[in-house]
């Protein structure tokens, strides 16, 4: 009976230990905005602030399921290819270092005219 309440005390305190360390990580996307247009052919700018919380090493944006390259800067502006036209899906993910989704990630639509 003993070891039965010290599993579940383990097991309580990983989960809360589990909640907190997500809560820790967040991610926002300063601009663009969801479902704004863009010009086609245009470079955009993603604007970013993050924070990749216990287990994240960096994160990666995701452009209509393309992962670009790795960014370490939690503050900052990152170079969006130039788009045809129609919808975009543009997702940060944060990783760990094997480049593991974490689980903190955020994505927004586009639309370029």
């Amino acid at each position: 009976m003993k070891s039965i309440s010290i599993l579940f005390l383990l097991a309580a305190f990983s989960l809360q230990a589990a909640v907190a360390s997500a809560e820790m990580a967040s991610i926002k996307i300063v601009s663009p905005a969801e479902s704004q247009r863009i010009e086609v052919g245009e470079e955009s700018r993603l604007v970013y602030e993050v924070t990749p919380g216990p287990g994240g090493d960096h994160f990666h944006v995701w452009v209509d399921g393309q992962r670009g390259p790795g960014v370490h800067d939690s503050k900052g502006v990152y170079t969006l290819p130039k788009f045809r036209f129609g919808e975009h899906d543009i997702t940060i993910k944060v990783v760990d270092k094997g480049h593991v989704p974490t689980g903190p990630q955020q994505s927004i639509k586009l639309y370029a005219q």
